[in-house]
């Protein structure tokens, strides 16, 4: 529904006569899909699947870095990957370690809660 709406609103706006109030639209409706969201992850996975236990962290980055609010809960085996040592120990299989994604985790203040 929404891309109908938006391909219609480009086409009008190709239209010579109403180029500028059609413009204004498609602007206002693209406007509309960029809401900032709340969005708290969860994990509870540990250690003994370090690419699963970085998961919550590295799609948390990605939100906040997309301009949403994010937080971060962990239960379970995941409270552990709040000891330094254990985060320096995480290398997930396909993506950076966990330390360096805790490090861009900080420098956007993104709360972390276990």
């Amino acid at each position: 529904m929404k891309t109908e709406r938006r391909s219609f609103l480009s086409w009008l706006s190709a239209l010579p006569f109403l180029g500028w109030p059609a413009a204004a639209l498609a602007d206002a409706t693209q406007s509309e899909t960029k809401k900032r969201l709340k969005i708290m992850m969860k994990s509870a996975w540990g250690s003994d699947d370090p690419t699963r236990a970085s998961f919550a962290f590295i799609h948390g980055l990605a939100l906040a870095e997309a301009g949403h609010d994010v937080q971060i809960f962990l239960t379970g085996e995941a409270t552990y990957l709040m000891r330094k040592a254990t985060v320096d120990a995480i290398k997930p299989v396909g993506w950076p370690p966990l330390s360096e994604t805790f490090e861009k985790l900080v420098a956007k203040r993104i709360p972390v809660f276990s």
